[in-house]
């Protein structure tokens, strides 16, 4: 993959790239200011969840925080995302993968798309670095290509460090020399397809690693579980497939959004785990 960072939508050649690896970084999406920003808006809400909560205490974050909100529809993400899926977004779910430093935990290589429940259409993540997201403090790693493997057999294994809902491991050999490691700065995104295979290792720095990550599909992607939803965040919902939610959220004060925040994360969580 090339190391050029891009400034504004990916091109017709960049997008091709995508198509064909599963996988487009870095782009440039948020000024300095906005990623400290963040970043601290970020740090007031796990401050309340204890200092040092889980990924699966931080799924669907967008739906309770104001900042989050903003970020998962913030224009130069959605231009990128626009740019692979069409001028048609519904985002299904933001989440924070928060790594201390030392952090032990880690992501198993496998793909998304073999437990979230959706069907048809098209689905893309966006891996934003609120810090600096390194090999030594574990950014992610991809298997470029894989994608087009179709979704392969994986096994649940609910590790104790694994931050996954499921701890869930493709069934599949991957040659290191095949994984790409996706170093990104501050305030730099990557695209990932839903059927590529990534993961991360553990954080061996000094330096937290925080990473904001958003889900985005076409309109044309169909829940199979019950009990989803879904935001429009550009253009129209031409099908219909989903009860939308609202947003930007709005609650009396930021305890109150945590509280509620806990309970539907919990149940998030829970669905996604459940056969």
């Amino acid at each position: 993959m090339p190391n050029m960072a891009m400034h504004a939508a990916p091109t017709v050649a960049q997008v091709e790239e995508y198509r064909e690896a599963g996988l487009l970084f870095p782009i440039d999406v948020l000024e300095p200011w906005e990623a400290a920003r963040y970043r601290a808006e970020y740090r007031l809400v796990a401050a309340l969840l204890g200092g040092n909560p889980k990924a699966v205490q931080l799924t669907q974050i967008h739906r309770f925080y104001r900042w989050a909100w903003e970020l998962a529809s913030h224009p130069r993400v959605l231009d990128a995302v626009e740019a692979v899926l069409g001028p048609d977004i519904l985002a299904w779910s933001a989440q924070v993968f928060p790594k201390a430093a030392g952090d032990s935990g880690y992501i198993s290589m496998h793909q998304d798309g073999t437990y979230w429940g959706l069907e048809g259409g098209q689905v893309v993540s966006a891996w934003i670095a609120l810090t600096d997201s390194t090999v030594a403090n574990g950014c992610m790693r991809v298997v470029p290509g894989s994608h087009r493997s179709g979704i392969l057999p994986h096994t649940d294994t609910f590790a104790e460090d694994n931050l996954l809902t499921r701890g869930q491991e493709v069934q599949a050999e991957c040659n290191e020399d095949d994984i790409v490691d996706i170093e990104l700065k501050a305030g730099q995104m990557s695209l990932h397809h839903v059927q590529a295979i990534h993961g991360s290792n553990s954080n061996r720095s000094a330096e937290p690693r925080i990473g904001f990550v958003a889900r985005y599909m076409t309109p044309q992607v169909q829940p199979l579980r019950p009990g989803q939803k879904a935001a429009l965040v550009r253009g129209r919902d031409t099908c219909g497939n989903w009860e939308l939610h609202q947003g930007p959220p709005r609650y009396a004060s930021l305890r109150a959004a945590t509280r509620a925040h806990a309970a539907e994360a919990e149940r998030f969580v829970a669905q996604l785990t459940r056969d």
